[in-house]
């Protein structure tokens, strides 16, 4: 008897459950983006060198894109490397553009079956050739896909992305294209890189570090935050079901009184 097999199989019944329960309790994060930290320390406290912890990370984007299409999520946004990312040893900085190739090659076919598309935001210019290719490549082979929306930040930063937007709008009123009077929070939103994905719902961070670290700055005004202490490499499915819990707990007020408060001002203004 395939022993393997069966577990395998039960568990993939169990995990389905999950979902569907999961689905059943309340309203699904259409955006969800995570800050992936803690690849380094994970990888220290095994006694072994940085990279290994990226690595390892890698498996986690895997089930996370899984099961993210899997209950429903339309939009994840994954922040793999910061601007100030580039600050960092030039050893570790090559050891991570080639995990990145090699991570797109792989993953692409996966990506296909699972009808998900594969999109990037960031300062790509600075990416080396090879691996501006494999992610133009990624991206061209996944372009009609509908499931899911994979969105890597890469080389990017929040500063940044409202750097270009504001720069963008200024030639636009130099160019007499737009009035100053014309500028509105939504004018300023169509000109960021999420242009065309939705604010995030939910961001999560791991590690247990609390800040945004440069990271969707103008979109998360009012996303839901979700802190965990787990490292990146060890957050997976079950993890993840664990943060949209917590966002199904809470009610999004958006700068709005309670519910329940408004209800009650309106029965007050009845007697």
């Amino acid at each position: 008897m395939n022993t393997a097999g069966l577990s395998s199989k039960a568990k993939s019944t169990e995990d389905q459950d999950k979902q569907n329960l999961l689905k059943q309790r309340g309203e699904i994060p259409q955006h969800v983006a995570i800050i992936m930290d803690g690849n380094g320390r994970w990888a220290k406290n095994r006694g072994s060198v940085r990279i290994f912890g990226h690595k390892a990370g890698v498996d986690s984007v895997r089930d996370i894109t899984e099961s993210s299409a899997q209950i429903g999520i339309k939009h994840l946004t994954l922040y793999a490397f910061s601007t100030e990312n580039w600050d960092r040893p030039k050893g570790e900085i090559s050891a991570l553009m080639k995990l990145l190739v090699q991570s797109l090659r792989s993953e692409t076919r996966k990506l296909n079956e699972n009808d998900i598309r594969l999109t990037s935001i960031g300062e790509l210019d600075r990416l080396p050739p090879t691996c501006r290719k494999e992610l133009e490549d990624a991206k061209s082979l996944t372009a009609g896909n509908s499931r899911m929306e994979l969105c890597l930040a890469l080389s990017y930063s929040g500063r940044w992305d409202i750097c270009q937007a504001m720069k963008s709008i200024s030639q636009k009123v130099k160019n007499g294209l737009l009035s100053p009077d014309e500028i509105t929070d939504q004018v300023i939103s169509t000109h960021l890189a999420t242009a065309n994905i939705p604010d995030p719902d939910l961001i999560i961070r791991t590690s247990g570090e609390f800040r945004l670290s440069n990271f969707l700055l103008w979109q998360s005004a009012y996303s839901e935050l979700f802190i965990t202490d787990t490292f990146w490499p060890d957050f997976r499915r079950n993890e993840l079901y664990e943060a949209i819990e917590s966002y199904q707990d809470r009610e999004r007020r958006f700068g709005k009184v309670p519910s329940h408060l408004s209800m009650e001002e309106s029965s007050v203004g009845m007697r």
